[in-house]
């Protein structure tokens, strides 16, 4: 998670708990190929992470913001560290690992209660409400979609049991498979072989920017599901599409050649 202000962070969960509407979509111009026969999304534009914020801040009020961008920012850290270092651990484990580390950084008192509601707070994750209709479209339309995230097998269940979505993925890609955290090639090339497609036929819909990088490395054409408007990354690689939501992902995938 890039840097929020404390103004853009309550937008954000106030958002969340109304249910707004994001801005209007915006596509960059898409690259030219063959056909999208399947799309795999990370967990996160699927599922909306903003109630974990908003809970942050009712736990910590006027900390929620800092404390979530410390969180997130060494939740990701250590998922890289883990994966260098060939100390692999499941996601949830480092969500706690990092949290610890986060309030401590910033000497906010964290008891017990506290610490498991926010880390349980991620099995407890729901559909953005542009989520059923869009896969629904991308299905009827004879992609086949699946999930390819850091999320454990569990975390991804519980999102998909949450929001009423059983039956609508192919495939569940969690990195506890391969032992590999996401950006490691070792992670989406699970996609490849579950779909047994080329990685040019398989569309990566990403919502952070290094995961979109990560994506793009790999091979595959990818879409940044940019839905908290954060800034590009600067690797020298940038993704074929981006879009604050999922209509911009259903005009990248059905406006290439079938």
């Amino acid at each position: 998670m890039n840097i929020l202000d404390r103004r853009r962070f309550l937008e954000l969960t106030t958002g969340a708990m109304a249910g707004a509407v994001m801005p209007p979509t915006t596509v960059t111009p898409a690259s030219t190929g063959g056909p999208v026969k399947a799309i795999v999304f990370d967990a996160f534009p699927i599922f909306d992470p903003r109630p974990v914020f908003a809970l942050a801040e009712e736990l910590f009020p006027g900390e929620g913001a800092a404390l979530c961008n410390a969180w997130r920012t060494r939740q990701f850290e250590y998922t890289w560290l883990r994966t260098v270092a060939d100390q692999y651990t499941d996601f949830l484990r480092v969500t706690e690992d990092a949290l610890v580390f986060a309030a401590r950084s910033l000497q906010l008192p964290l008891p017990p209660e506290e610490r498991l509601r926010l880390v349980q707070a991620y099995l407890g994750l729901k559909a953005w409400p542009d989520v059923p209709d869009t896969l629904a479209v991308l299905k009827a339309s004879g992609i086949r979609l699946g999930l390819l995230s850091n999320f454990s097998r569990r975390m991804l269940e519980a999102g998909i049991r949450n929001s009423g979505l059983e039956g609508v993925f192919e495939h569940l890609l969690s990195t506890d498979t391969v032992r590999r955290f996401k950006p490691s090639p070792h992670a989406y090339r699970m996609a490849v072989a579950a779909f047994g497609l080329k990685r040019e036929s398989i569309v990566f819909a990403a919502f952070a920017g290094w995961d979109a990088a990560g994506a793009k490395w790999f091979g595959f054409p990818t879409v940044w599901v940019n839905r908290l408007d954060a800034p590009p990354e600067q690797m020298s690689v940038t993704p074929d599409a981006t879009c604050r939501d999922l209509a911009g992902l259903v005009h990248f995938a059905t406006s290439r050649p079938r």
